[in-house]
């Protein structure tokens, strides 16, 4: 049957062909209606101007492998895809297409522009998600949903004119982070800080009616134009007699007053405070405090406006370099100083982010907060890993107003409409023919569009058909899980929770998995900068989508960043490769094999199993009752270890070794029964792998001479549904055969120790120290000669252990002294040279530790598992070198 699998596995040759497959059979679909109980993600939108990179590939399979899971495991398992029109983004993108163009997005007015970026999204839209079926995502394609989509702007303009009518969304002139490029207010997860070589200018302003000067620090030195008045503490004598009193602005000759307030750091700088409430988020809540004026000194554009006076139509920078001039040759800058700082950036046009007073829509969430904490407190919604309900739950404490206008054309237009002959503003959700107020005609659309937040904060059920009471709905909200980074859960998931709550009365999922950031091998974060970005399609091409899926996978320690390498992702290249192989040999030694009926449920006579299988059938119990627990708690990377190690050591390394006497000789009836044994394995292993590493299994399976009609829908190995056939395994035939392994392993690393060939046959005495191991020693000889390459095996204690190898095995109770006469084997002088070297490294390694031990503010101050493992590290080397010194001993005599 060999001849069905190549010689070797090409995932180029596999991947699309078994996605076709899926996608033709239609397995990703889940049904609106079904007595299967229900299991749903909301896979969170990409940016349709995006690609697929690291960050996706890490959130994708781990959704994924939860999807398959599930649909494995009998649920009826919906991931619903969809992608995010991302305002800004792909607002910019087209304007610079266009630009190439030489068309500019005000000369082309809105409705021209938009057909523009329908025609972009129409070519470019889809880009990602041919890269998501390269990774395998088992999306439910028929449900893909764009945030733009007619059934979710219904959801988007039902939400904003309930919160309207509540009172809870109003508009207001407040200070917003500005984009002068976009000329729109942007969302603090839009902004870059970066550190930033600047000055710090020092500028003093006369007292009115004095000689006295107050000296202010700012590095932002336009901004003066907009001060409303300098600040200082109310304890502070050497400003307690100027309160009150007035200083004038140098060159504008505009008077602003000198207030105290205990705001001010007294000990920073001169204790004096510019305060420009216009222009800063501090000064900003220092001016509405205390009722100051809000002097607004830029342009839309990031131009001066009339109120920089002489300054007026430059921009920042220029005006900057303008003002420090004058006000040097005025003699109003005392001094300039080299400052690092951090500054914003707009993350699409990368210019200098200005604080900006304007007029903008707002959702209050004041009474939208406090459902949105209480549900995380007492866990109706619930954090993986569970440090992050603290910084939600801080996050939520401390919410301010949401910022919800955008001014783009781009998005959700605002439902909103300003009526010209009576002011009054109609928000509705059908576009209105009058204004609801004075029923005049002469009506106009709010220009500006919403954040594209407040669509994604809909996205869980906005997607199913909501506001209609769809099935789906029904089934499937509140969803089972979201997966995502920490970058936005005050953004995103904070929002969602919040809407669903007073849209949906209820959570929008039930668990929250936080994952870790992808870092390099180095541990830094991967950046175009450095030029340590990975690009996963690349790495799809050249080691497989199973590869890459294993890999991050096997790194999915809960909570923790992952740092990731070409030499891990090769490793597990070849484990794929070693399961290809694997399942060959198996498949070329099946030859009269007559696949059961019963399929799975096919079982042997236990009289008829060597013991190597019962061995193997127990440790497949142990292994589907473990990876099963270990995915119910999200601890993907132990999951992936614990396939990993049955597969590699226990499968390939092992029990095909022990089944080649059976395969290669002549009883046919044992044959027979170690070929069903291979049959019945393999059908585990590769449904167990499935969801981690989807098309190598799924290629294998439909060559199997056991299996259902696909991998992807066949059931989940499960310890408890699978008793028919895991109640023939052994845990005395388990401690047998780990008693048999761990000889013929002690016997290698001697081999591997001493520079012995392994084709080289050697003579070995076994001393069994109890009548058990003697036993199982004797029963299992002619294995151990076999695997261990020996030419002579003693099962008796030996007189002398002069020039011999000594390896001690102990495993429960049972004891074994595997001993190797070394004289004519290996140089002795040599060897003793060797011993002498590792002992001395490891005594000093034992004094670093001691070292460590021994100071009582380490062991006070670490934390309590670091102390143990470094008891534990201690003891471990002291053994080894008692052990070595014992070698050193016999060599010697």
């Amino acid at each position: 049957m060999s001849e069905n699998l190549s010689d070797r596995y090409d995932p180029n040759d596999v991947e699309g062909r078994i996605y076709q497959f899926w996608e033709d059979q239609n397995y990703f679909a889940a049904e609106d209606q079904s007595t299967k109980p229900p299991y749903s993600i909301i896979l969170p939108p990409p940016n349709v101007t995006g690609f697929l990179h690291m960050g996706h590939a890490l959130d994708h399979t781990i959704q994924d492998l939860l999807i398959r899971w599930k649909r494995m495991k009998g649920f009826n398992a919906m991931w619903l895809p969809g992608s995010d029109h991302a305002g800004i983004a792909t607002q910019a993108v087209v304007e610079k297409d266009l630009r190439k163009q030489g068309k500019e997005r005000l000369e082309m007015g809105r409705e021209a522009f938009l057909e523009e970026v329908w025609k972009w999204k129409e070519t470019y839209g889809d880009r990602i998600y041919s890269q998501m079926k390269r990774l395998g995502d088992s999306v439910d394609w028929k449900r893909e949903t764009f945030t733009l989509d007619p059934g979710v702007s219904k959801a988007v303009r039902k939400t904003f004119v309930h919160l309207y009518k509540k009172q809870w969304i109003y508009q207001g002139e407040k200070l917003v982070n500005w984009s002068p490029p976009l000329q729109s207010a942007i969302s603090d997860l839009e902004v870059v800080h970066k550190d930033t070589k600047g000055s710090l200018y020092h500028l003093s302003y006369p007292v009115e009616g004095s000689e006295k000067r107050i000296v202010i620090a700012t590095t932002r030195p336009e901004t003066y134009l907009g001060d409303a008045c300098v600040c200082v503490h109310p304890d502070d004598d050497r400003y307690k007699d100027l309160v009150g009193q007035f200083v004038v602005l140098p060159i504008i000759d505009r008077k602003i007053p000198i207030i105290a307030d205990e705001y001010v750091d007294r000990e920073f700088g001169t204790g004096a405070l510019k305060v420009t409430p216009a222009h800063d988020f501090n000064d900003y809540e220092l001016g509405k405090k205390h009722e100051l004026e809000f002097i607004n000194i830029l342009n839309v554009d990031g131009t001066l406006n009339e109120n920089g006076g002489p300054y007026q139509g430059l921009k920042v920078q220029e005006a900057r370099k303008r003002i420090v001039k004058d006000l040097e040759d005025k003699e109003f800058l005392i001094k300039t100083e080299p400052h690092q700082h951090a500054v914003g950036y707009c993350d699409r046009t990368g210019a200098v982010v200005e604080p900006y007073l304007s007029k903008q829509w707002f959702v209050k969430t004041k009474d939208l907060s406090t459902p949105a904490r209480h549900v995380v407190s007492n866990e109706s919604l619930k954090f993986v890993p569970e440090q992050w309900t603290k910084t939600y739950i801080h996050w939520m404490n401390i919410i301010e107003d949401w910022c919800v206008s955008r001014q783009l054309w781009w998005g959700h237009r605002i439902p909103a409409w300003y009526c010209a002959d009576c002011d009054h503003v109609t928000v509705a959700e059908e576009d209105p023919s009058q204004c609801e107020g004075c029923g005049g005609k002469d009506i106009t659309q709010e220009e500006d569009v919403l954040d594209t937040w407040f669509s994604s904060g809909l996205w869980p059920f906005s997607t199913m058909g909501w506001p209609e009471d769809t099935e789906a709905v029904k089934t499937f909200y509140p969803t089972s899980v979201l997966v995502t980074g920490h970058d936005i859960i005050f953004f995103w998931v904070a929002r969602m929770i919040m809407m669903g709550l007073e849209m949906k009365g209820d959570v929008p999922f039930r668990q929250v998995y936080i994952h870790g950031l992808i870092r390099d091998s180095q541990g830094r974060k991967m950046s175009k900068s450095l030029g340590n970005s990975i690009d996963p399609v690349e790495m799809i091409d050249g080691y497989g989508a199973d590869a890459l899926r294993f890999t991050l996978m096997s790194q999915m320690a809960t909570g923790k960043d992952l740092k990731f390498s070409l030499q891990r992702l090769e490793g597990y290249r070849n484990f794929m490769n070693k399961i290809w192989n694997a399942t060959r040999f198996s498949l070329s030694n099946m030859e009269g094999f007559e696949a059961p009926t019963e399929g799975t449920e096919a079982v042997i006579n236990v009289a008829d199993l060597m013991t190597a299988d019962r061995w193997l059938i127990y440790q497949t119990g142990l292994v589907e009752k473990e990876v099963n627990e270990l995915l119910e708690e999200m601890r993907f990377s132990d999951a992936a270890h614990r396939i990993y190690a049955f597969t590699w050591h226990e499968f390939c390394d092992w029990y095909l070794e022990f089944s080649k006497p059976v395969l290669y000789g002549e009883n046919e009836e044992q044959k027979k029964v170690t070929q069903l044994m291979l049959a019945q394995t393999l059908n585990r292993i590769v449904r167990l792998l499935h969801p981690f590493a989807p098309f190598i299994t799924e290629e294998i399976y439909q060559k199997l001479p056991i299996r259902g009609e696909a991998c992807i829908v066949d059931d989940y190995p499960d310890f408890e549904k699978d008793q028919k056939w895991l109640s023939l395994g052994s845990e005395e035939a388990s401690f047998e055969m780990e008693l048999v392994k761990q000889v013929i392993t002690a016997v290698r690393n001697v081999r591997g120790e001493n520079s012995i060939k392994p084709s080289e046959k050697i003579d070995a005495w076994l001393s069994p120290k109890d009548d058990k191991s003697q036993k199982i020693l004797g029963s299992n000889k002619s294995e151990i000669m076999r695997l261990a390459s020996l030419e002579n095996c003693t099962i008796s204690a030996r007189d002398s252990l002069k020039k011999c190898a000594v390896a001690p095995i102990r495993l429960g109770d049972s004891q074994v002294d595997v001993i190797i006469p070394l004289e004519g084997l290996v140089d002795i002088d040599k060897e003793v040279t060797r011993l002498k070297k590792l002992i001395e490294k490891q005594e000093k390694d034992m004094q670093k530790i001691n070292g460590k031990l021994s100071n009582e503010r380490f062991v006070a101050n670490a934390p309590e598992d670091v102390v143990e493992a470094d008891k534990k590290l201690l003891a471990s080397i002291s053994s080894k070198v008692e052990e070595m010194r014992e070698s050193l001993m016999r060599l010697s005599q």
